[in-house]
């Protein structure tokens, strides 16, 4: 009979590529330490964005709306300097992705302003907030990452080691 097969903290990590096993460490608290220290962060920006710009029920909830189109524009910023150019750092992507921009998207509030505006009778406001904020998240996330990748394309390459000038 074979192990049970246990998951990873990290799901994407491969465990048959041996540099990203060793990504996958045997005590689960550094990451959760990482993503509770963002999420807390994350979680009192968005409160304080949405204190900051509140809104009636019968109205377009443009506080939310704004912070997860920011937030998955910075997932996507996020997610290419990591794949591109910062991927040894083991607690970078719990801490500011999992955490802190975790924290700071709410689509659980989107799910609840939606949910508001159909019980305060303004029907189209809420198809309005549902379709617009699928369609600028994904294209946010989308474009966070292209344009980081291509900027991270162009930048100038330093120096190897030991090369003649």
């Amino acid at each position: 009979m074979s192990e049970p097969m246990t998951n990873p903290v990290d799901p994407d990590v491969d465990l048959h590529v041996p540099a990203e096993r060793q990504e996958v460490r045997p005590s689960p608290w550094p990451v959760l330490v990482v993503i509770s220290a963002g999420g807390v962060l994350g979680a009192l920006a968005r409160y304080g964005l949405q204190h900051a710009f509140p809104h009636h029920a019968d109205q377009f909830a443009w506080a939310t709306f704004a912070i997860n189109a920011a937030g998955c524009l910075l997932i996507g910023v996020l997610m290419a300097l990591i794949t591109e150019l910062w991927s040894g750092r083991r607690l970078l992507r719990p801490f500011l992705g999992v955490g802190v921009l975790g924290g700071f998207t709410t689509f659980s509030t989107y799910v609840v302003d939606i949910q508001q505006a159909l019980t305060a009778g303004a029907a189209r406001a809420a198809l309005v907030y549902l379709a617009a904020t699928v369609m600028v998240a994904l294209l946010a996330v989308w474009t966070g990452a292209t344009l980081t990748s291509q900027a991270l394309r162009r930048r100038p390459r330093p120096r190897e080691a030991g090369a003649q000038r």
